[in-house]
């Protein structure tokens, strides 16, 4: 199975990089079988690392919003 803690260390955008690199290849259909099981297991983990990164970056957003009295506060943002 692929390696867990280099991915860990990747930002989202070059998870995203090596995740789009994956698929180019698996796509072209050049890689040996073995080849592609390996890169199939990578990308399945890149991609799980993608989504945590955006959820975490969901989350992390807040809309600022005025209060009754004209005082400026935050909330958590809402997505729907």
């Amino acid at each position: 199975m692929a390696d867990t803690d280099d991915i860990q260390a990747l930002t989202f955008e070059q998870a995203l990089a090596e995740l789009e690199g994956i698929v180019t290849k698996l796509e072209s259909g050049q890689a040996a079988l073995d080849d592609s099981i390996r890169l199939y297991e990578r990308g399945a983990l890149l991609k799980a690392h993608c989504e945590s990164r955006l959820e975490a970056a969901r989350l992390r957003v807040e809309k600022i919003v005025v209060g009754a009295q004209g005082t400026p506060g935050t909330e958590p943002a809402e997505f729907n």
